[in-house]
């Protein structure tokens, strides 16, 4: 179903990963996307052409570093000037640094609370007033499970995925009485090349193979013993972005195989 059939999304950190599922979810759906995120050109342009061809689409990129505000509200106005608008803002974009909290360095939480969290406050500031005066718009937050319940020596993404759903909510109250929603989704473990480098970590820090990292980082956390798949995360954003859920409003959902039922 093209149900986004001109509507015009923007996805933050969408060039690999959960980023990228939902871009060709929306793209699906008959969206034109502004992608973002780091890459080589050559990369994101073949990124683009798939993107375009695949979907029947019209497809953007911006190259926006998410710790700059000044470029994350360029972003927003780069997306309207070449697409015409924005509908749909997805904030995807985000790092990953563990390490015990008074081992933790300065520099690597101001990072992840500047992509994790504050980015979002900005794309959201920055995209929020055209879809209040078209009275039409959807604000997905990409938070994490990890933004329902802790784990050890993750204190700056657990504080920034915590705050994520916390912004997540606000917005959604600011613009209750509005055709615009805010709302979060909430992975559990997803095999993207963030966690795939969290299950290399570990295989070296324990000296196991690979594949006995993966089985063990899964048994630790999801009780389903299975990855959710950027292309799940990518067909509940679809959801959110649809009519069935204009009354879904603040909601942080789980696709975490039951990480957070325990």
């Amino acid at each position: 179903m093209r149900n986004l059939e001109g509507k015009v999304a923007v996805v933050t950190g969408s060039t690999s990963g959960i980023g990228l599922g939902i871009a060709h979810a929306l793209a699906r759906a008959g969206a034109d996307v502004m992608l973002n995120g780091f890459g080589e050109a050559p990369a994101i342009a073949r990124l683009r052409d798939e993107l375009a061809s695949e979907h029947g689409v019209r497809v953007g990129y911006d190259g926006a570093d998410m710790s700059r505000p000044e470029q994350i509200a360029a972003m927003i106005e780069h997306a309207t000037a070449e697409l015409g608008r924005v509908d749909i803002l997805v904030n995807n974009a985000g790092i990953q640094f563990t390490a015990p909290v008074h081992e933790f360095p300065v520099e690597r939480w101001d990072a992840i609370l500047a992509i994790n969290l504050t980015a979002a406050f900005h794309a959201i500031r920055a995209a929020l007033p055209q879809m209040l005066e078209r009275n039409w718009g959807r604000i997905v937050n990409i938070a994490s499970a990890h933004g329902l319940v802790a784990s050890v020596h993750k204190s700056a993404y657990v504080a920034a995925k915590h705050g994520l759903v916390g912004l997540t909510k606000v917005v959604a109250l600011e613009t209750a009485t509005t055709g615009v929603t805010c709302n979060a989704i909430c992975p559990g473990w997803v095999l993207t090349p963030l966690v795939q480098k969290q299950i290399d970590d570990r295989a070296a820090r324990e000296g196991i193979p690979v594949e006995e990292a993966k089985r063990a980082l899964l048994a630790e956390k999801q009780p389903s013993q299975e990855f959710a798949t950027p292309a799940q995360i990518g067909a509940l954003a679809v959801f959110l972005c649809s009519d069935a859920a204009a009354q879904i409003r603040g909601a942080a959902l789980p696709v975490d195989g039951g990480w957070t039922a325990q």
